[in-house]
C-alpha cells in the first residue's frame, strides 16, 4: 500500500474511533450515577406550554390498538384504579388515546380526583378536519371533561405531514384558541416524520420513543437523540415514550430509567405500568435511579 493511501486509511480509522468512543462515552455519561435526585411525582413543566405536571405520565397504551391494549384488558374499574395510585403518589399526567379505548378508564378515575390536578393528554387518528373536529367533541364526552390539556396528532410516518395535514393542524391551533385544548402537538413512528415535527413551530408537545437499545424506535438512539436537542433548543415539550422498548428492557428496567433521566432532554415520560406492585416498583426505581 502507497504511504498516502496507508496514511487515508489510518486516519479514517482513528477517526471512527475517536466517533465511536465519543458516542459510547455520552451513554456512559447518561447511564452512571445522576447527579442530581428524582422522582416519579417531581413537578416538571412541559417546554414553553406553561403547563405543569408530573415527571412520569401513567401511560393506557402498551401494545394498543383497536381500541385495546394491556391496560384496558384490566376493565374500567381496575384500570381507574390502578390510575387513582399512581395519582395518589403524585402521578398527575395521564397519557389515553382513541386508539387504546382508555377515555372510559380516565374518564371514571376522574370522578374520584380534582380534575385541576390532572393534566390529560389523548391523541388522534384523524387526518381530516372534519374528523379532528368530530373527535374534539366525542373525546371530551367520552372523557366528561370540558378541555383537553395535551391534544396530540397520532402515530405520524410522513415527511410531509406539516403541509399535508395543514387544516387538520388548523383545526387544533383553533380549538387552543377556543380553550378546548390547552396545547397541541404529535407522536412521531418515522425519523422522518419526527424531523418534520422538530422544524415546525406549530407543534408545543412532542412525543418521542426513546430507549438506550433502540428498540421500537424510529432511528438508533444516537440519531433520535440529535433531534431531541433541536426539540429542546426551540423550546418544544417532550415526552419520552417506549422507555422500556415496548418490554424489550423489562429486566432492564434501571438501565433504561438511568439512560431516559440522564439524556437531560425529557420533560416528562409515559410507561404503562400494568397492576398496582408494577406501578409501585416503578416509581421506587426512579427515585432510586441517583
Amino acid at each position: 500500500m502507497r504511504r498516502r493511501s496507508f496514511l487515508h486509511h489510518a486516519a479514517r480509522g482513528i477517526a471512527a474511533a475517536s466517533l465511536a468512543s465519543h458516542t459510547f462515552a455520552q451513554r456512559l455519561l447518561a447511564l452512571s450515577a445522576l447527579d442530581k435526585k428524582f422522582s416519579a411525582a417531581d413537578r416538571v413543566t412541559l417546554g414553553r406550554t406553561g403547563i405543569a405536571t408530573s415527571r412520569l405520565a401513567m401511560g393506557t397504551g402498551t401494545v394498543g390498538s383497536g381500541h385495546h391494549s394491556h391496560q384496558t384488558a384490566l376493565g374500567v374499574d381496575g384500570l381507574s384504579r390502578l390510575l387513582l395510585n399512581g395519582y395518589d403518589q403524585g402521578l398527575h399526567l395521564f397519557d389515553a388515546a382513541d386508539s387504546y379505548g382508555s377515555h372510559p378508564h380516565v374518564a371514571e378515575a376522574l370522578q374520584h380526583i380534582d380534575r385541576g390536578k390532572v393534566t390529560i393528554l389523548t391523541k388522534s387518528w384523524a387526518r381530516d378536519p372534519a374528523e379532528m373536529r368530530a373527535d374534539l367533541d366525542r373525546f371530551r364526552r367520552e372523557l366528561r371533561i370540558d378541555y383537553i390539556d395535551l391534544f396530540l396528532m397520532h402515530c405520524l410516518t410522513e415527511p410531509d405531514w406539516t403541509t399535508r395535514y395543514r387544516p387538520v393542524m388548523d383545526v387544533l391551533e383553533e380549538a387552543k384558541h377556543q380553550g378546548i385544548i390547552r396545547a397541541h402537538g404529535c407522536s412521531c413512528h418515522s425519523i422522518e416524520a419526527l424531523r418534520a415535527a422538530a422544524a415546525s413551530p406549530w407543534v408545543d408537545v412532542d412525543l418521542v420513543r426513546i430507549n438506550p437499545i433502540g428498540a421500537v424506535m424510529d432511528a438508533d438512539p444516537d440519531t433520535v437523540v440529535s433531534v431531541l436537542r433541536q426539540m429542546k433548543s426551540s423550546g418544544k415539550a417532550i415526552i419520552g415514550m417506549k422507555i422500556l422498548g415496548q418490554g424489550a428492557l423489562r429486566d432492564r428496567q434501571d438501565e433504561a430509567l438511568k439512560f431516559a433521566l440522564g439524556l437531560n432532554l425529557l420533560d416528562a415520560f409515559t410507561i404503562g405500568a400494568e397492576s398496582i406492585p408494577e406501578q409501585n416498583d416503578l416509581v421506587r426505581r426512579i427515585s432510586a435511579a441517583a
